[in-house]
């Protein structure tokens, strides 16, 4: 939820993309829909135990991507070789040291313990659908759109995963879920409006 805050930061810093007051109105909405909808598990996380660690990764995560979305921008970044570039080099860099952890007893792997209709699935899901069809159109929705409009509408998944875990799980529909849903649809219609283009030094990669 926090990655078009630090999209539109960035964006101000790298590209020189004003903050208008209706994108930073839509942000404050953002900021403040999210904060109703996962606010509570966060302060529980500040209470003690290790928690905080995970939302922390969470939040370096936002900024890896709002980094990756910015620099695609500038550098043109074609989006079939960037999303290729990008799995390739994940592939060679994160396997080799994954497989040595298992090996070693260093990270519990339940890979082996898992049906291969699973695998499979997560294959297909996670590898052709979160990575190729997702990478690909990401970052040429970057391109087309720029990089702090092209995020605007992450914003929108932790009140849709509340509100699945609400249909799928069976959990209660509390009254900041849906404020908080109706707070960030409205921040991102403020966020996404046009603005004044602003050259951009694109050097193509």
């Amino acid at each position: 939820g926090s990655l078009p805050l630090w999209t539109a930061l960035l964006a101000l810093l790298v590209l020189g993309t004003p903050i208008t007051p209706a994108r930073a109105l839509g942000l404050a909405l953002i900021v403040g829909g999210d904060a109703l909808v996962g606010g509570a598990s966060l302060l529980q996380a500040l209470q003690g135990g290790t928690v905080w660690q995970g939302d922390l990764i969470f939040v370096l995560a936002a900024m890896c991507w709002a980094t990756y979305s910015v620099l695609a921008r500038k550098l043109a970044l074609d989006a079939l070789r960037g999303t290729v570039a990008i799995t390739v080099f994940a592939f060679f860099s994160f396997m080799p040291v994954y497989l040595l952890l298992v090996a070693l007893g260093g990270v519990t792997s339940g890979l082996l313990q898992a049906s291969w209709g699973t695998v499979l699935f997560q294959m297909g899901f996670q590898g052709v659908g979160s990575v190729a069809i997702a990478g690909v159109t990401f970052t040429r929705m970057i391109q087309q759109f720029g990089p702090v409009r092209s995020t605007m509408i992450t914003a929108l998944v932790p009140g849709l995963s509340a509100l699945g875990a609400v249909l799928l799980l069976g959990e209660p529909l509390h009254w900041n879920l849906a404020l908080g849903l109706v707070l960030v649809s409205v921040g991102i219609v403020f966020g996404v409006r046009s603005t004044a283009a602003v050259p951009v030094r694109s050097q193509p990669a």
